[in-house]
């Protein structure tokens, strides 16, 4: 991916999410919950799913106390059993790729919903396998660059801790790991003392796209407006490269 795409997409991200909160604090919770129940434990150190959704979590500024709400709840009621995980592919405008990884208590709606914001994006649906080949699946933990980071002993400590991949760009670190090492890497990380701004085992397209065309861009973004504002929509992924370009 390009480097200045990359860093420009993962801060217009997260600037969205720090005008959300509210909203995406609940979807985090409702992850955290299906976490616990899915990987059979509220304990982290037994629960791989679980300590990569709190590590998610905590990339995303939500405090130690409402993840801690969010897990004991899980723990104690059991409601989470009613939400189900579909993940749907398809296609924006110009053939940009686009996985939606979702968890919903009601199908129907759901479908609808995401039908509905493709093809108002100008996008189509595809099928299951049609665009997660273009993918990796990979934890990243992107860290901002700083005057005080020696990038040798940061890059040393990555590739130490178990990290795949250590690239250094205009404006900050990525750390590429193995989705099972990724929790390893990002506690060893914290304990040194890095605080990433986003950290996540995601799904990292093999190439990216860029999009020229004003009104392709303008579709692109109400596809991808649509779909974070819905409830049920947990995680966006695309190719779509030159996003800052909007």
């Amino acid at each position: 991916m390009a480097g200045h795409s990359k860093f420009a997409n993962i801060k217009h991200k997260k600037a969205r999410n720090d005008a959300q909160k509210g909203k995406v604090f609940t979807k985090l919770g409702r992850e955290l919950a299906v976490a616990v129940k899915t990987g059979g434990s509220a304990d982290p150190a037994l629960n791989r799913k679980l300590a990569d959704v709190i590590a998610k979590a905590k990339a995303s500024n939500m405090p130690n106390d409402t993840i801690d709400r969010s897990i004991k709840k899980a723990a104690g009621e059991g409601d989470a059993n009613s939400y189900e995980a579909i993940v749907y592919e398809g296609y924006g405008p110009e053939g940009i790729a686009v996985i939606v990884e979702c968890l919903t208590d009601n199908k129907n709606r759901t479908a609808a919903n995401v039908r509905s914001a493709f093809t108002k994006g100008k996008g189509n649906l595809g099928t299951s396998g049609s665009v997660t080949f273009m993918f990796d699946k990979k934890g990243q933990i992107i860290i901002e660059k700083s005057a005080k980071i020696d990038e040798d002993e940061l890059m040393m400590l990555a590739l130490d801790s178990g990290a795949e991949d250590f690239v250094s760009e205009e404006d900050g670190y990525e750390v590429i790991t193995d989705p099972d090492n990724f929790s390893d890497v990002n506690d060893a990380l914290l304990n040194a003392g890095y605080q990433p701004i986003s950290a996540e085992v995601t799904q990292i397209p093999q190439t990216t796209t860029d999009l020229n065309d004003p009104e392709s861009i303008k579709a692109m973004n109400k596809l991808l407006d649509m779909l974070d504002d819905d409830d049920d929509v947990q995680n966006v992924y695309h190719n779509w490269g030159n996003q800052d370009a909007e």
